[in-house]
Order: structure tokens, then sequence, then C-alpha cells
């Protein structure tokens, strides 16, 4: 049903199905990984400081802003979020199971709403983010991150200023 189509896309490779699959039809299961606690470009987040790894075919989806399919980070199941024709690639939104890329990147999805840069959760807005399925331990990541914010006002005006520069009162 899956198979890697390599030069086929700006990334490298890519996933392919041979298949059509229907919105909402788990297309796979996670089984087999390594947890690993150190983030990579071929790891999947799943917990706040949890990662998976050794995903064999799934490492070859490639990011979208405008995705096909969701993984469900609870779940461990891969997801089709629309009808997806036979021969189309399948892809995910990498910043909802990565608050902060190993390898951040250019995006070259074309979508009209691209984020541009995709470094993270962490580096977009609440906003951005409520467009799309995100997993919980990146939610709790952005609650946490804006509680921070709400609690600190100032410490996080100063880490945002430019180096060599003071905010004045």
């Amino acid at each position: 049903m899956l198979r890697v189509e390599r030069g086929g896309s700006a990334y490298g490779a890519r996933l392919i199905t041979d298949q059509p699959i229907r919105n909402g039809e788990v297309i796979f299961t996670i089984t087999g990984h390594r947890v690993t606690h150190k983030a990579t470009y071929q790891t999947v987040q799943i917990g706040i400081d949890t990662h998976i790894e050794e995903l064999g075919v799934l490492a070859y989806m490639n990011h979208s802003c405008q995705p096909n399919t969701i993984i469900d980070t609870t779940h461990l199941t891969v997801v089709a979020i629309r009808d997806i024709q036979a021969n189309e690639e399948l892809n995910f939104f990498y910043p909802s199971t990565e608050w902060e890329m190993d390898r951040p990147f250019i995006c070259l999805c074309g979508a009209s709403q691209c984020v541009r840069l995709v470094a993270g959760a962490r580096y977009l807005s609440i906003d951005t983010l409520s467009r799309y399925f995100i997993n919980e331990h990146i939610r709790d990541l952005a609650v946490a991150a804006l509680d921070k914010a709400r609690s600190a006002p100032d410490e996080v005006l100063a880490q945002a200023a430019p180096t060599g520069h003071s905010r004045q009162a």
C-alpha cells in the first residue's frame, strides 16, 4: 500500500500510497520503534521530552502546511484527514508533533498559508497552530510557554531584545 519514491520531491524522497485512502482511515499503526530522549531529523516527538525513532517507511513522510494526514502520538497511528488519491504523497504538519526541530528548514510546500520556516511549534503563533491538529504534548508545551510569558513579561521581552540593546522603561 505504501512505497518510498526517491527523487520525486524537493526534499529528496517521499512516501506514496498506491491505493485510494478515505478520510478518517488509519493508514499505519506505528510499531517496532525505539524510544529516545534525543531529537533528530528522523525522530517523531511523542511527549514533552520523548521521541521515537526507527520508524521504517514513516521516516519518508514529508512536511506540508496543507497536510493530508496526522500523526496521532497518543494512539501511535497515521490517519487520513481527507480523501487521498492513489499515487499521492502522504504528508503531515511537522509542528503537530515537534516543539523544536532538530534541523529547521525552509518550507517548499506551496500552500497558500505556508508557515515558510519549519522550526517547530515553539516558533509559531497560537493563531497559526489553531489551524491544525496538534498533539497533546504540543498543546501542553504551548500553554506552558504562554503561562511563562504571562508570569514574567519583562523577562520574555528582555530575551527577545536584540543583543547589545536594553529595553527602556
